[in-house]
């Protein structure tokens, strides 16, 4: 599956047009933005999907020098599990 990206938003879809995997981070104040939503299908589960969305979305974030909140709770996990990227959170 190859993934979309959008300004705000990484996602991709199946050939009917279905979300499978999709990851938000609207910006909240200027120059922040707030990883609030990753949602990946049963159809992908336990293939490292969610993994992939967030390494993607923290690459964009770091690429432009954003900040970030964690207000989704898989994000607040794979944050904790990569130290090496705690350095473009907001506190």
């Amino acid at each position: 599956m190859e993934l979309i990206y959008e300004a705000h938003r990484i996602y991709g879809k199946a050939e009917d047009g279905e979300i499978l995997a999709e990851i938000d981070f609207p910006e909240v104040a200027p120059r922040v933005v707030d990883l609030n939503h990753t949602y990946v299908s049963e159809k992908l589960r336990g293939q490292g999907m969610a993994g992939k969305l967030m390494a993607a979305a923290v690459e964009i974030i770091e690429k432009n020098g954003w900040r970030t909140r964690t207000s989704c709770s898989y994000a607040q996990g794979w944050m904790a599990k990569h130290p090496e990227k705690a350095g473009i959170l907001e506190v």
